[in-house]
């Protein structure tokens, strides 16, 4: 765990390649593209823990990725503000990571983008994609791989929700640069 201030970032697991000190300076950078100057704090932490929350929160009974959790505007100090908590499982940052090539280190600040551009009010599920156009040049700008939105992309009459994940091939998913 790391506190420095009123940012906090927890790892549960540990990930190759990212200390919590790392993941922090990530996640500034993230918010500071994003002009988000709210707090965020990051938990690191495994699929059980994931799907607890989910079942919790939004009343899945299933692990997920990534999951976020505005903060209450309402009676924080200016000065002190806090966007909200990001929740990501290591265990499936693992499972994708290794399906499309890259470290479980860059898939965990995928997921973080993903989660910090949901505290900064952005939603997917409802923005005529204008959240996945803010990844895909977030994601460019720091430097990542494919970000979580472009690799959801719906397939034939498929609807596909957060929690699932893409199972392509590798030769069919989609690379940017």
């Amino acid at each position: 765990m790391l506190n420095a201030g009123n940012k906090v970032i927890i790892f549960r697991k540990r990930i190759a390649g990212l200390s919590p000190t790392t993941l922090e300076r990530f996640v500034l950078r993230a918010r500071k593209a994003i002009h988000l100057r709210d707090t965020v704090n990051v938990l690191v932490t495994n699929s059980n823990e994931l799907r607890s929350l989910n079942r919790q929160f939004r009343g899945a009974d299933k692990a997920t990725d990534v999951l976020s959790f505005p903060a209450p505007v309402a009676g924080q100090s200016a000065a002190k503000r806090l966007a909200g908590d990001v929740a990501i499982s290591v265990d499936i940052a693992r499972e994708n990571a290794g399906r499309l090539g890259h470290s479980v280190a860059d898939e965990v600040k995928i997921l973080a983008l993903h989660g910090i551009l949901h505290l900064a009010g952005f939603d997917h599920e409802h923005d005529d994609g204008e959240m996945a156009r803010e990844e895909t040049r977030l994601r460019r700008q720091l430097k990542l791989e494919t970000g979580l939105i472009e690799r959801m992309k719906p397939r034939s009459n498929d609807i596909l929700a957060h929690e699932k994940r893409d199972v392509r091939a590798p030769s069919a998913r989609r690379r940017t640069a």
